[in-house]
């Protein structure tokens, strides 16, 4: 199996360019999108369509319900399951998406954890039942490596004391004597790049598609059926149209704040693709699939 990944800023023309090459090289196609990954959070999240979906395997979109929990750690579990896919079906392989941290993820790695025995999981779930108690617990051990996570941060605060009661160390020790250990060791990356003012164009113009299809109907039904509670409903374009659903803004006040705030995003997109990552490729979208190779 050979893979690339291609990164970009939001509606710079990722996901069309990876359906050509997967297309071309018989490859599928894994999705690094935060929103993609929850059914049901369709416009909001610009997915492909159903015809480009069923065209070439995707991976990573459709996999939970917004009220389910994602993380890094699951979204690597998620890799080595369709890697294991694509070598059984002698495929390669095409990352692509926004959210570029979880490429990073892949070819940093992360801590293992310790062996975690049922004795050890009740007894942390017992604790967990008082989540402060088991917070400042935390706080008192490590106060360093505790200031990364909020008092209410439930995923983490069980982590960190699942490490604790199964190592006998805190975390900082525990990931000290730990470190990551890379997941890929090679990929090629190819970043789109796209002047400021196009990008806000396109952006401006997929704001507008996302109110023809639907959107306001799209995220009325994701509040009734999963309340506001979920992580996922504080994304841009679902928080914009919930404040209009609310009255603070009007129907153009809305559309304007979800086009900027999805231009700040991309801005932010664009910093992360040029200073996080070494062996990329940097063009216009119309000349990166020329350069593009497996390796």
């Amino acid at each position: 199996m050979k893979q690339l990944a291609i990164i970009g800023p939001t509606a710079s023309g990722k996901s069309d360019l990876a359906i050509e090459v997967a297309k071309k090289s018989n490859a599928y196609i894994l999705s690094i999108d935060s929103l993609s990954i929850y059914k049901e959070i369709d416009i909001v999240s610009a997915k492909p369509s159903r015809s480009e979906l069923q065209s070439i395997q995707h991976f990573g979109i459709d996999e939970l319900y917004p009220d389910e929990y994602f993380s890094v750690d699951i979204f690597i579990q998620l890799y080595e399951k369709v890697k294991k896919q694509c070598e059984e079906d002698s495929k390669n392989l095409i990352i692509v998406g926004g959210t570029s941290f979880y490429l990073k993820s892949l070819i940093e790695g992360l801590s293992p954890l310790p062996k975690i025995d049922e004795n050890i999981s009740q007894t942390v779930e017992k604790k967990l039942l008082n989540l402060q108690a088991s917070y400042d617990f935390l706080q008192k051990k490590d106060p360093q490596y505790m200031k990364k996570i909020a008092s209410n941060d439930r995923y983490r605060i069980e982590k960190m004391l699942l490490i604790y009661e199964a190592s006998k160390m805190t975390p900082s020790e525990w990931f000290y004597n730990n470190p990551p250990k890379s997941i890929i060791k090679n990929i090629d990356i190819f970043n789109i790049d796209v002047p400021r003012d196009l990008l806000r164009e396109r952006i401006n113009a997929r704001t507008s598609k996302m109110l023809e299809a639907g959107l306001i109907d799209e995220v009325c039904y994701l509040e009734q059926k999963y309340t506001r509670s979920p992580h996922a409903m504080s994304s841009i374009g679902i928080v914009e149209v919930l404040e209009y659903l609310d009255g603070t803004l009007t129907k153009e006040q809305m559309q304007h704040d979800i086009a900027t705030h999805t231009a700040q995003l991309a801005k932010r997109q664009q910093t992360f693709n040029r200073t996080q990552f070494t062996n990329v490729t940097h063009a216009p979208l119309e000349q990166l699939e020329t350069l593009m190779k497996f390796s």
